[in-house]
């Protein structure tokens, strides 16, 4: 049975809490889980929290024991590319860090926190750079199916077909293709690890918490009882008018869930902690921003229900 976990971002207390509360005990620099049970993580173990090196730790520790899986965020894909050269643009990254662009400033923003902790270039990075390629895109695992923010059997397939799958680390010419725009290689990668986005008209932008601006909107796509652009468009508070007068595009892509239970995370949801449908739970409750670090009790069951939520209360 599975305890799947949703977003750390370096929230080393809440995840020890958490764990506690789910009856693991601690067991070396990692931890043991219950009799029969094993912890699923769903990426975005780094970037923001300050205790990301234990985090790190924890997670893997209990992998190699057994007693954890975890999958890869968009923030441990991203830190992979924020280390790689581009082969088309050299002195710069595939996840460009090095100029003064602002796409440039706003990725060294973004994952500042780890680095500082860290140290660029230091041994430790670069180990743990080499542990993210470790980590799958997703997982299934019969029962349940995990990616990080979006379950697409078509990007699975890709992404199956290219070579990168559970078991097989991404190399160097995977992890180029999957940088390459519009390529069907990074719309697999960017479907499983950071959803579907719709972009805006000009003028139009989403603010988020650091004060970025993104100009795209997150999509629910798995709501495929959906008739309006707001009952899809995953948007912070505050930012509600950036989509308002806006339809649902015809060729909306809805991605119905059927079979095993999909878990996701990634989407920095508020509120009382819920699932989404009986078929997908997101875990993602914006623990790096003052919510819970939420699981999933999974005990064999077909259909998901609320009372399997589990989160330390303090």
């Amino acid at each position: 049975m599975y305890d799947i976990i949703g977003d750390i971002h370096g929230e080393d207390q809440k995840l020890k809490g958490l764990l506690r509360h789910l009856g693991y005990v601690p067991a070396g620099k990692g931890y043991k889980a219950p009799q029969g049970r094993q912890a699923v993580f769903l990426g975005d173990l780094v970037d923001r929290g300050k205790g990301q090196r234990r985090v790190l730790e924890i997670v893997r520790a209990m992998m190699d024991d057994g007693q954890a899986l975890c999958i890869m965020g968009n923030h441990e894909f991203n830190a992979i590319g924020y280390v790689t050269e581009d082969p088309h643009r050299p002195g710069e990254c595939l996840r460009p860090n090095r100029g003064d662009s602002e796409k440039s400033r706003k990725n060294r923003k973004q994952h500042g926190a780890f680095i500082s902790q860290i140290g660029e270039g230091s041994p430790e990075h670069v180990a743990w750079v080499a542990w993210f390629r470790q980590l799958p895109p997703y997982l299934d695992l019969g029962g349940i199916r995990a990616a990080h923010a979006c379950w697409d059997d078509g990007a699975v397939k890709t992404l199956n077909d290219a070579g990168w799958l559970p078991g097989k680390p991404l190399d160097d010419a995977l992890l180029v293709a999957t940088h390459q725009k519009g390529s069907a290689l990074e719309q697999a990668r960017k479907r499983l690890t950071s959803g579907v986005e719709l972009a805006l008209p000009d003028g139009r932008y989403i603010e988020d918490k650091e004060g970025h601006r993104h100009y795209e909107v997150r999509l629910a796509n798995w709501r495929d009882w959906a008739s309006a652009l707001h009952e899809v468009a995953l948007v912070p508070a505050g930012q509600e008018a950036q989509i308002h007068g806006l339809a649902l595009p015809g060729d909306f892509d809805r991605t119905p869930i059927t079979g095993a239970p999909v878990f996701i995370g990634h989407h920095w949801f508020k509120g009382p902690p819920r699932i989404e449908s009986a078929k997908l739970a997101c875990l993602d409750w914006s623990a790096a921003a003052g919510g819970p670090l939420v699981a999933y009790r999974w005990d064999g069951e077909a259909t998901l229900s609320n009372d399997k939520l589990a989160w330390e209360r303090g």
